[in-house]
């Protein structure tokens, strides 16, 4: 069974999506789970998991109530103000709803991401996360990881799941190959921590695709470099396949990206490695039910 781990779906609204900027058009509309199934049932992709895109307290109730009413939706990553002193009661009121398996904060956006992480009310937060079995997802961008580490290390009580591979500046590969060494040994770093995980997504919007209709050759070899880093880190037990949809339409469809990971895991993952990759681990990690 294929599980996409990352989709987003929303009612655009543009105060409510300040990150969606008007040079992503295809982007500024809603964005509803009807729309993404043609790519996913050509593809043979059966379950998602829905992920916030909105640092909005109502954005947790929206996804699990689309995920009531589309049982492919097999999961909800959520928001909540973890820094919050009803945290506790936020998410009791949650209790019962068993497609909740996690929650997300945009890290990568924050202008003083080791203020945020250092903060005692966040950590307090995430911690209660983890004792509740909640997944807690790390979205940063490459040059963000090394500060990150500390705080991944220190909540080890339950699953941390990093999107999109830490976001590698794919762009500059050509003229920075620096960037992709220490994005190498950043991420190696955080794959040391035997409770993080990591999802193989996002990789096309880190192109210059403003400039190009579709990913060029160097941006193929790149993207398998990347998914190759990942699994000498993570190992196949940690790898999890994502769309990053509808984002990743500003770059490719999503027949183009489940191509280019499809042509990866069988040129490099056994039968059971695959099985992992497609859907058994991310079955184990946000214990999902089909």
């Amino acid at each position: 069974m294929k599980i996409d781990s990352h989709q987003n779906f929303w009612h655009f609204e543009p105060q409510a999506f300040p990150w969606i900027s008007e040079d992503m058009p295809i982007l500024r509309r809603h964005q509803r789970p009807a729309d993404s199934r043609p790519g996913m049932d050509s593809s043979g992709v059966l379950g998602v998991i829905a992920v916030q895109a909105r640092c909005e307290p109502e954005e947790t109730d929206f996804l699990l109530g689309l995920a009531a009413s589309h049982p492919h939706i097999l999961g909800v990553i959520g928001w909540a103000d973890l820094t919050s002193a009803t945290l506790q009661a936020d998410l009791a009121r949650w209790q019962g709803q068993e497609k909740l398996k996690g929650f997300r904060h945009f890290l990568q956006y924050e202008p003083d991401l080791a203020g945020v992480i250092s903060n005692p009310a966040f950590n307090q937060g995430v911690a209660c996360l983890q004792r509740q079995q909640l997944v807690f997802e790390v979205l940063v961008f490459a040059h963000q990881l090394p500060t990150v580490f500390d705080f991944c290390t220190r909540h080890d009580e339950h699953a941390l799941v990093l999107d999109h591979v830490g976001k590698p500046a794919l762009r500059d590969w050509l003229t920075a190959p620096e960037a992709r060494h220490q994005w190498t040994q950043d991420l190696q770093q955080l794959a040391r921590l035997p409770h993080v995980s990591c999802k193989v997504s996002g990789l096309v919007t880190q192109t210059d695709w403003q400039h190009q209709d579709d990913p060029s050759v160097a941006d193929m070899a790149h993207i398998e470099q990347c998914f190759d880093v990942a699994l000498q880190a993570f190992g196949p037990e940690r790898l999890m396949f994502g769309s990053d949809w509808p984002v990743c339409q500003m770059a490719a469809n999503y027949q183009g990206v489940h191509a280019i990971a499809q042509r990866w895991a069988a040129s490099r993952l056994d039968s059971q490695a695959q099985r992992a990759f497609w859907g058994g681990n991310a079955m184990r990690i946000y214990d999902l039910t089909i």
